[in-house]
């Protein structure tokens, strides 16, 4: 009796329950057709921008298609001869001059990362500022990536040299040779971005 009274029990929690497991089924079946439409990683033209008073690294790729493109790729250099502001009013030309050129829809730039010379971080930081400004008044989506997390995505350990990152980044790419580091950095700054971000 105890059997059939169970088995019983267990029939009725079936048949009562059978409308609500098949939600259940629904929604595990409309988390599965999200995961496809939404694909992980970013679907863009994206400008990647590694910061420096005297030699920002710019690189725009075109991660719209498999594997991603180089569209383009420049170092900023800027002599000691120019002031601290003629070097941002450079680099913001050059952010905005490539950004329009290839279309960039989103960027991607490195955080200020920790340093004691307190005259660096403040080179840093403005430089950040000019290229930031410029992204803001172009409307373009902006995302923020540590040092570690970026070299972690493209060279797979957080403390890969410049020269294991540019190797990365000419496999990845398919270039035919590796790009100046400053360069290298940028596209690595925005393969991050197009790894990393959820659409």
């Amino acid at each position: 009796m105890a059997r059939k009274s169970a088995r019983a029990l267990w029939t009725a929690h079936l048949t009562n329950g059978s409308s609500s497991a098949g939600r259940i089924h629904s929604t595990s079946s409309k988390k599965k057709t999200s995961s496809i439409i939404h694909p992980r990683g970013s679907r863009a033209i994206i400008i990647g921008i590694d910061p420096s008073l005297r030699g920002t690294g710019l690189a725009v790729i075109d991660a719209r298609c498999e594997p991603p493109q180089l569209l383009g790729s420049l170092t900023v250099k800027i002599g000691p001869s120019h002031k601290a502001f003629e070097c941002l009013g450079k680099i913001a030309d050059a952010v905005e001059k490539m950004a329009k050129q290839y279309g960039a829809t989103e960027a991607a730039i490195e955080e200020t990362i920790y340093v004691q010379n307190f005259r660096t971080a403040q080179a840093m930081g403005a430089s950040r500022g000019a290229a930031l400004s410029v992204l803001a008044r172009l409307g373009l989506s902006v995302h923020e990536y540590a040092p570690k997390r970026i070299k972690m995505s493209v060279a797979g350990h957080g403390s890969a040299a410049k020269e294991q990152v540019g190797q990365m980044i000419k496999s990845v790419l398919g270039l035919k040779q590796i790009l100046p580091l400053d360069e290298s950095d940028a596209a690595a700054v925005a393969l991050c971005h197009h790894y990393t971000k959820r659409d």
